[in-house]
């Protein structure tokens, strides 16, 4: 029988919109017009008489990101959770996005590579994993929402809660161009405002608690450049990369990735970790894409046509923020997306993550939720979201030889499971289906430590002159 985790789960992630949706706020908002925001925006907007999302940037123009997301114009992956939430919220949405551009890629049309050999790679998860830049996708959340009855933006800065007793019952903002801060009235209010959050500092300024924050220092770097496709260099559409540590053989932990995007184009970020950092030069970008990433990297950095500038980014940690643990919590006030937990952004768990935290807004709305007491069900939710992405990620990043923990429980265990099913995975349909859902966020991490799963990978290992993975 699945565990409570994983059957919470599975209710999280259903792909089937809500039967009922009663208005239980007379208005609502919405904190920030991230991935997160928006989709709070749209599930609040079954259960508000109003929805109002405050923004500080009005919107990136022609395609651009907006300036407070710093690696907008990175590359970003919808994993399949993501996008089956996306069509939940917005019945047809891979269908409208695809005929805008957005390359939904065939079943074998994607590459994996492990230490610069080609790999079998997990077989796509049954559900479809859209690829675009991060702009184009926002836009269209953003125009999807816009487009809702009851849903209205404000461009501003958020400056701090406004409480009434053991509640919180507004926000304060400074419109854009204006000084003056003005005072929004809320039954609800949502902090979708990033990892640079403050919703914790506004609440020790009200006398409440601050939520614990757990980090795992990564300190990845990474580049990303746009390129003009071209058939004749390449045929890729999206390939991925994977390099582990081996001073031995002169091998550095790198990820690399290259996605076909709206525009005929593509898109490639390649990272390095701790001192290994990519700069802003073309040429070293074409370098290290010829020298450390198998050839349809360098191919395509050397012949094809840059658009534009190499971009760069930092990202000192993972981060979660556990408000499941506070003791004294404000009624109307919760938070989504990278204001509950960012991971590493090479594993592509945001945008899915910030998608199914909208799915536990709409659960905890349907619950007939007591609007004065504290949104408890609503983190008790999210907090499973966030495990079984955090589980994934942090499991990978202890590998990384300069990142010396925090470790789990039960770590030694952990890992020499991980190892045997992900070799099991290189061979073994059975597993690499089931490891290809969990990467996808649309099963939780336990499934692969099902009975079945796990003895299958032991049937693999024990097999005599079984092939070897590269």
């Amino acid at each position: 029988m699945p565990s409570t985790s994983a059957r919470k789960f599975a209710e999280i992630s259903t792909p089937h919109p809500p039967a009922r949706t009663d208005v239980v706020v007379r208005r609502a908002v919405v904190l920030g017009a991230s991935i997160a925001g928006l989709l709070a925006a749209r599930v609040l907007s079954d259960h508000a008489e109003e929805v109002l999302v405050v923004e500080r940037d009005a919107g990136g123009a022609d395609g651009e990101p907006r300036a407070g997301v710093p690696q907008g114009g990175h590359v970003h992956a919808l994993l399949a959770a993501g996008n089956v939430q996306l069509d939940r919220w917005f019945p047809g949405f891979t269908e409208a996005a695809v005929a805008l551009g957005a390359v939904l890629p065939p079943r074998d049309g994607v590459r994996f590579y492990r230490n610069g050999a080609l790999r079998l790679g997990p077989p796509p998860a049954h559900a479809p994993a859209l690829v675009s830049t991060r702009p184009f996708l926002e836009r269209l959340v953003r125009e999807r929402t816009a487009a809702v009855s009851g849903v209205e933006f404000a461009t501003g800065r958020a400056s701090g809660l406004v409480f009434d007793g053991d509640r919180v019952a507004g926000v304060r903002y400074v419109p854009e161009g204006s000084t003056e801060e003005v005072v929004a009235t809320a039954d609800l209010v949502v902090d979708g405002m990033g990892r640079s959050s403050k919703l914790g500092d506004w609440l020790a300024e009200g006398g409440w608690q601050r939520p614990p924050m757990r980090r795992m220092p990564i300190r990845l770097n990474y580049a990303t450049a746009l390129f003009r496709r071209d058939e004749a260099v390449s045929d890729t559409c999206v390939a991925v990369s994977t390099s582990d540590s081996a001073p031995r053989e002169g091998r550095v932990a790198r990820i690399a990735g290259i996605n076909s995007v709206e525009g005929d184009r593509w898109i490639m970020l390649i990272s390095g970790y701790d001192d290994d950092r990519p700069t802003r030069d073309p040429e070293d970008f074409r370098t290290r894409c010829r020298r450390d990433f198998p050839v349809p990297f360098g191919d395509i950095a050397e012949r094809c046509e840059m658009i534009g500038d190499v971009a760069t980014y930092h990202q000192a940690d993972s981060r979660r923020r556990d408000y499941h643990l506070l003791d004294r919590l404000p009624a109307g006030v919760v938070a989504a997306g990278d204001a509950v937990a960012s991971f590493n952004p090479v594993y592509g768990q945001g945008m899915a993550s910030a998608a199914l935290h909208a799915s536990c807004l709409s659960a905890y709305l349907r619950s007939g939720p007591d609007p004065c007491a504290p949104a408890r069900s609503y983190f008790d939710d999210v907090k499973v979201v966030v495990d079984a992405a955090w589980r994934v990620s942090t499991l990978a990043d202890l590998s990384l030889p300069h990142v010396d923990g925090p470790y789990p429980r039960g770590y030694p265990v952990i890992k020499r499971v991980a190892d045997l099913v992900f070799e099991a995975s290189a061979t073994d349909p059975v597993v690499a289906a089931r490891m290809s859902e969990v990467t996808a966020m649309l099963t939780p991490p336990s499934a692969l430590a099902s009975p079945g799963t796990l003895l299958r990978a032991v049937r693999v290992a024990l097999r005599p002159g079984k092939p070897t993975a590269p």
